[in-house]
């Protein structure tokens, strides 16, 4: 078994991952912590198998895969990038937003 790559957060991703933890701790005060730990567990899912999820069709940067995280019913967009190869994830968005996220 091979290394888990390394996980880097893009700056809009960043700015997408910190809204909707502001979000969920205010309106699901039930599990405030909710986007954190899914975000985790998808993290060392991506890193130990990259090519788990699904080919995003609705952007424009190539060969960017998603990953639904189905607690907070949001997407997790993301790509293989780099030498060495490491895990770039470039976006959060919620399934209600309609289009795809500007990536």
């Amino acid at each position: 078994m091979s290394e888990p790559l390394r996980v880097e957060i893009t700056t809009l991703a960043a700015w997408h991952i910190r809204d909707a933890e502001e979000w969920w701790r205010v309106n699901r005060t039930a599990a405030p912590n909710a986007v954190r730990r899914e975000l985790q567990r998808a993290f060392v899912l991506i890193a130990s198998q990259p090519r788990i999820g699904s080919r995003a069709t609705n952007v424009k940067l190539p060969a960017v895969r998603r990953i639904f995280l189905p607690i907070i019913k949001q997407h997790l967009y993301y790509h293989l990038t780099g030498n060495p190869q490491y895990v770039e994830v470039v976006a959060l968005w919620h399934t209600s937003r309609g289009k795809g996220p500007p990536i």
